[in-house]
């Protein structure tokens, strides 16, 4: 009110001004008149002065927020700090919500998982970088886009159709086709969809091994359990001589030990998988580590092939085992490792046959524990799966053995454990060659102590 009292005194001013520099010429009607009008213009034209530099200032506010306010009569200059005051508000009110959009979008960029945000049409609006790389697509260039155009998986499709939001669909990632993804939709605001897409390739697999492994332990057991129950049922109701007693129950206490040697070898997978791994704690002399493999492989090649064509082993002498130093990890499962190898090579080379066994220090300061066998060798096929549990290239041959089809799986675990690497090469007819690497923190040389001199000092 004060503001707009004083821009109508100022008109009555001008104009009575005006008036009177009319009267002064000519005293008529029309010169007073004339004056007025005349008074009135020049204090439109100096309020339209005004006006337009108010208008300047709030282009310039406008590009910067904290541009002073020109100096204005009192009604120009409190409207303008209004304005100035309100815009800082605003600024920092969008500077806020900026912050907040980049740290949540930042924070959705980093996440795991797939997220795509739908309008009320299905089109993209925004998508993360895991999206991107699940679907095969541009944040820039896709934008505004269909999500059908991109995504046309009839499965996903009809999801979409069907508006199902208490299920996921699952489907094959772009990047990939052994890649598969969980894909849900979840509704929010006003028509709009959340995309949400997780990749379940490690769950689906997980889910596929324990489904193998429910079904072959079932197998394993299944089959010494059945010979089982026939041997009893036939000493149960059949006359029979002492020596078929004794044969069937032979045959019976061979199966007993397979399973027997089968819940041990789960019992040491379950412990190997549960366990945290070993450190530097332990550490084991590599001759005394060799040495007892060396005579447990000797006893075994002996009982498997007798005294008419034993296995010609080849083991590393005694001086070059003495620089090997020491290792560190668990004795017994290193142990459990290496000699499995071994044993392996002397159960399926046949009498006769070599097994050259070598530890061969490295340029890097590690070292690598092979085997070499002139055995059937194994197809290059079958390579990549002979960790796996169960896995076996001929499944009669390795009962007739006695394996389980875990040792390698064990030999995997152990090495995993103790940071080591297996590599594995054969070729049929041409025997197989496995190769166990350590790295060089996992070992070092022997230790001596200095025996302090005889003589005393002068």
């Amino acid at each position: 009110m004060p503001g707009l009292l004083a821009r109508l005194i100022r008109l009555l001013l001008l104009m009575g001004a005006g008036a009177a520099i009319a009267c002064l010429f000519e005293r008529g009607i029309f010169g007073i008149a004339f004056g007025i009008a005349l008074g009135g213009c020049l204090w439109l034209v100096w309020d339209t002065l005004r006006l337009l530099r108010f208008l300047d200032w709030l282009r310039r506010l406008h590009e910067d927020p904290d541009t002073s306010p020109p100096r204005l009569p009192a009604m120009w200059r409190d409207l303008a700090l209004r304005i100035s005051r309100l815009l800082r508000q605003q600024t920092r009110l969008t500077r806020k919500s900026k912050n907040r959009l980049g740290n949540l979008q930042a924070g959705l960029q980093t996440a795991p998982d797939g997220i795509i945000i739908l309008d009320r049409a299905a089109r993209i609006e925004w998508c993360n970088q895991m999206a991107c790389r699940h679907f095969g697509l541009n944040a820039q260039r896709d934008i505004a886009q269909s999500v059908t155009h991109l995504l046309r998986d009839p499965a996903f499709v009809a999801h979409l159709a069907a508006r199902d939001f208490n299920h996921a669909v699952t489907l094959t990632a772009a990047a990939s086709s052994s890649q598969l993804l969980s894909v849900r939709l979840c509704p929010y605001g006003q028509g709009r969809l959340l995309l949400i897409s997780q990749d379940i390739t490690l769950f689906e697999q997980a889910e596929t091994r324990r489904r193998d492994f429910v079904a072959n332990i079932s197998h394993e057991i299944r089959t010494p359990l059945t010979v089982l129950a026939g041997f009893v049922e036939t000493l149960q109701t059949l006359p029979l001589t002492e020596d078929e007693r004794q044969e069937y129950l032979e045959r019976m206490a061979r199966q007993a030990g397979h399973m027997r040697r089968l819940v041990d070898d789960l019992l040491t997978l379950s412990h190997l998988e549960d366990s945290p791994p070993p450190g530097l704690e332990t550490w084991t002399p590599v001759a005394a580590l060799l040495s007892q493999i060396e005579a447990d492989a000797r006893a075994l090649s002996a009982l498997t092939t007798g005294e008419n064509a034993p296995h010609r082993l080849s083991f590393p002498d005694a001086d070059a085992l003495s620089q090997a130093g020491e290792i560190a990890g668990a004795a017994a499962e290193l142990f459990s490792a290496l000699f499995n190898l071994v044993n392996n090579a002397i159960r399926y080379t046949p009498p006769g046959g070599e097994i050259d066994i070598h530890w061969t220090p490295l340029p890097d300061g590690g070292a690598r524990f092979s085997v070499r066998d002139s055995g059937p060798g194994i197809a290059p096929e079958h390579i990549p799966r002979l960790t796996e549990r169960f896995y076996r290239v001929d499944s009669a041959r390795s009962r007739a053995t006695g394996g389980t089809g875990l040792g390698l799986s064990i030999v995997k675990h152990v090495l995993r454990r103790h940071n080591a690497t297996l590599t594995i090469d054969s070729d049929l007819g041409q025997g197989a060659y496995f190769a166990v690497t350590f790295l060089a923190d996992k070992l070092r040389a022997v230790r001596t102590e200095t025996q302090p001199s005889a003589e005393s000092p002068s």
